[in-house]
């Protein structure tokens, strides 16, 4: 992972705006904010609140009305779509509430999917896919395939996919959406190490706070408008949780049970 004095990510005083004349809906409202290497934060906020615009914004899967969006140095909303497909591929690694996983290829085959596509040599895509199944404890799962895995395993596979690139930033949408309590639960640990162990970046959207609570910064989106940050700071995840939950509340109305 390239290291610098510039964030990781640095998203200033981006706009998106759907529809037009009469009909303008203001998806994001003049957000600003960035990451630095190493983070794994949060974006929360209520339905319609804009936080997958923005996920979809800074993954380069959407553009931008305004404002500029920098990774690791570089204006992505200057690139073309071409452009735009290679440092997808080469910068950035997704996990989405599905695992999306290739049902004919063995979980092996889906981890390494990435490298054999940049055309890595087969020697260090084994050793790589060894490595980081290992580190998500699913090295025992390798040879089988996606049908014959739990949900939360398949999460795991599709993380480590994300990870073996050793991308720039990896973003989350919803990760643990689909899972129960206990494989949410592993797999959030598994981002938590794969942050503190791997140094690996994390932007995870997220409408559950016991989610949030093991990352190291929560943003708030409401409206379209960034409504606060927290930091974990040296609390233990407990109490950032209560934390959370606070803010969640203190906001109050129709949607704080969508948070």
């Amino acid at each position: 992972m390239q290291q610098g004095t510039h964030p990781v990510l640095d998203v200033q005083h981006v706009e998106k705006v759907f529809g037009s004349r009469g009909a303008v809906t203001r998806a994001l409202d003049d957000v600003s904010f960035s990451i630095d290497s190493g983070e794994f934060v949060a974006i929360m906020g209520p339905s319609g609140s804009g936080k997958s615009t923005l996920l979809n914004c800074v993954s380069t899967i959407d553009s931008v009305t305004s404002g500029s969006v920098h990774i690791n140095g570089v204006d992505i909303t200057a690139y073309r779509s071409d452009q735009l497909t290679r440092f997808r591929r080469e910068q950035l690694g997704f996990i989405f509430q599905d695992a999306n996983l290739l049902d004919t290829l063995s979980i092996r085959e889906n981890i390494a999917l990435p490298l054999t596509i940049a055309r890595v040599s087969p020697k260090e895509v084994l050793a790589r896919v060894d490595e980081v199944a290992e580190r998500f404890g699913i090295a025992q799962t390798l040879d089988r395939y996606p049908y014959q895995l739990s949900g939360g395993q398949q999460q795991r596979a599709a993380a480590a996919r994300a990870l073996i690139t050793n991308p720039a930033i990896i973003m989350a949408d919803e990760p643990t959406g689909s899972l129960d309590s206990k494989n949410a639960r592993l797999l959030l640990e598994s981002f938590e190490a794969m942050n503190k162990k791997a140094s690996a970046t994390v932007l995870m959207v997220t409408h559950d706070s016991f989610a949030a609570s093991y990352t190291s910064r929560v943003l708030i989106i409401r409206d379209g408008r960034l409504f606060t940050e927290l930091r974990r700071g040296d609390i233990d995840r407990r109490a950032f949780f209560d934390r959370i939950m606070e803010v969640v509340a203190m906001m109050g109305g129709e949607d704080s049970d969508a948070l």
